[in-house]
């Protein structure tokens, strides 16, 4: 396939009804960080426009890019670097274990696996375990550290076979994957067939809802595809066998849904979750296009406030830097128009990143421990949905007189 295409049908329903509702600063690939002898290579950009379905009203991004170059040549991202994401991955499993009386002779497998976080408590807990994640280094570390993971796509031709060699699945389950994949629908089919008869297939992703409410729309970048409400899974979940059987808000990624499944006429009721969650999200208009063009409205205004606090700042000889190399640092660093000469280094706390560059504005990334060398005067937190850990961490900045800017949803400075 060429670089990128424009996808022209709905990834939940199919329907080719699609509506432009917003439009945002083409970039690279958000994760695509630079090492050193890569700063003079010229760096392509993709368009960044969300499109609405007018049948299921799902949202996702009008233009794909080919996943290869997203994840299998330089992909940095591993869970582990995330300690409240860890101990949700962590709480989560148990609750698993609990709910499904998961044991030694239970298959757990998990798409997008990373470098296998989450399966390691299950695990744990004497479960079989199986990953699956197309990151091929990443992978192969899991691998190598004690979870199996396969380097690949996940499919329903992969299913058949993992199905063949291990048997059917307990649970399947997925963590902030499922918005990251071009055929959904294939994935969902392979899910069918490789769950047991009495399996639960859990999907954890972003809630649209939050992000809209938030302004977050720096979350919308090339790895993620779609924009996750409710009303739209039971259409997908009908076009593969599967039926929803609730859906839980939790707190991953600033705001996120679990949405919890079974093959279509399994042993489990369903609740009223869904239908809840679906009526919350057409009071706040998420079934509209017009709710999109006053949402770009507002994030203009952001990036107006947050602009004035940055030339104010700089203009009054303040030194400011960035902390967290977040994927989606990218989008909002290229749509606000921020880059070096505002931001003077990106600290990180994913080793893999240090010592590189950011897409597009090539703001070096270094270790937390430049903090406490240099000092700047502020730091503006890009890993927002970090925020609080963050500064909870760097006390000792902020007793030095060091002050933190938050972008969103209000753009302003804060002391702790």
């Amino acid at each position: 396939m060429a670089d990128y295409y424009q996808r022209t049908t709905c990834r939940m329903c199919d329907s080719d009804l699609l509506e432009q509702v917003l439009v945002l600063t083409p970039t690279p690939p958000g994760n695509n960080f630079l090492a050193p002898d890569e700063l003079e290579r010229p760096e392509r950009a993709y368009p960044l426009e969300l499109y609405q379905c007018g049948v299921c009203h799902h949202v996702q991004l009008g233009h794909v890019v080919d996943p290869r170059i997203l994840y299998q040549n330089n992909y940095t991202y591993v869970s582990a670097t995330g300690t409240s994401f860890v101990q949700h991955l962590r709480q989560y499993a148990s609750d698993m274990i609990q709910w499904l009386g998961l044991g030694p002779s239970s298959l757990v497998a998990d798409i997008g696996s990373n470098d296998g976080t989450c399966l390691r408590f299950f695990n744990e807990a004497e479960a079989r375990v199986q990953g699956v994640d197309p990151a091929t280094a990443i992978a192969n570390q899991a691998t190598r550290s004690g979870i199996p993971t396969v380097a690949d796509f996940f499919s329903h031709r992969l299913a058949l076979q993992l199905r063949q060699d291990q048997g059917p699945a307990a649970l399947v389950t997925s963590h902030n994957a499922c918005a990251h994949i071009d055929r959904l629908d294939d994935v969902f089919r392979g899910v069918e067939h490789w769950l047991a008869e009495d399996g639960v297939f859990v999907v954890e992703v972003g809630y649209f809802l939050d992000v809209y409410q938030n302004a977050w729309f720096d979350t919308i970048y090339h790895e993620h595809l779609d924009y996750h409400t409710v009303e739209p899974f039971s259409r997908l979940c009908a076009r593969t066998g599967l039926e929803v059987l609730r859906v839980q808000r939790v707190s991953p990624q600033g705001g996120s849904i679990r949405v919890i499944m079974q093959r279509a006429g399994g042993p489990r009721r369903a609740d009223e979750s869904a239908s809840d969650l679906v009526r919350l999200e057409h009071q706040h208009g998420l079934h509209l296009p017009a709710t999109f063009a006053a949402w770009g409205h507002r994030i203009a205004g952001v990036g107006a406030e947050l602009r004035q606090i940055v030339r104010q700042l700089k203009e009054s000889g303040k030194t400011i830097a960035g902390y967290g190399a977040a994927t989606k640092a990218t989008t909002l660093l290229c749509h606000f128009g921020l880059g070096r000469r505002e931001l003077d280094f990106i600290a990180d706390d994913n080793p893999l990143k240090q010592g590189s560059f950011s897409p597009a504005s090539h703001i070096p990334v270094v270790s937390p421990a430049t903090i406490a060398e240099r000092q700047p005067d502020y730091l503006l937190i890009l890993a927002w949905n970090f925020a609080e850990g963050i500064m909870a961490r760097h006390r000792e900045y902020v007793k030095a007189g060091g002050r933190f800017i938050l972008p969103m949803p209000t753009a302003r400075i804060v002391a702790a």
